[in-house]
């Protein structure tokens, strides 16, 4: 466990709590992105938090995953990618932030504020000099979040998924230089 502030806490996933994060995904995801897809985002929770996806999630060296918890109770999942690199950047020790998702319960909590801001702690400590994350486009609440840490535009990709309605396929990838 690590703790992060009196509320915060992050708790490593691992394979014996891979059906508690997948069934903790299939309250907290919809809430945000049912609307997206075209089966309200079963495919995408099916797809992503399975055991055998997160199985191999977890045995990736570069990566961490947790459980974010505010309070004691499982409110999110925070995922990272170590040595990561942005693509097109000028080549730098880079970390991704792969998955940030919290309930909705805990927004305006300052829980994803306290995520972010651990990330940079850490990072800076391993010397990374730049965090990235992909954010889709339709979110601008997010976008405003990331914006005010100091996380600029670099660039933008489009999601394959088929059952993802078009107008939700563009995600911008934000970067922020450390030190």
């Amino acid at each position: 466990m690590i703790q992060l502030s009196q509320n915060i806490t992050l708790e490593p996933i691992t394979i014996y709590t891979s059906d508690v994060l997948y069934g903790l995904m299939k309250e907290i995801y919809p809430q945000a992105y049912n609307y997206f897809w075209k089966d309200s985002g079963d495919w995408y929770i099916n797809a992503q938090y399975n055991k055998e996806n997160v199985l191999k999630e977890l045995l990736e060296d570069n990566a961490s995953y947790f459980f974010v918890l505010y309070q004691g109770k499982r409110i999110g999942n925070f995922r990272i990618i170590w040595n990561e690199e942005l693509p097109d950047l000028e080549t730098v020790k880079t970390v991704k932030l792969h998955r940030i998702y919290l309930h909705n319960k805990v927004q305006g909590k300052g829980v994803g504020k306290q995520l972010l801001l651990w990330l940079e702690t850490t990072a800076k400590e391993k010397q990374y000099e730049l965090i990235w994350l992909d954010a889709m486009n339709e979110k601008t609440q997010a976008f405003e979040f990331y914006k005010k840490l100091g996380y600029q535009y670099h660039s933008h990709c489009f999601l394959n998924f088929e059952l993802l309605y078009d107008k939700y396929r563009q995600m911008s990838q934000l970067y922020k230089k450390l030190n």
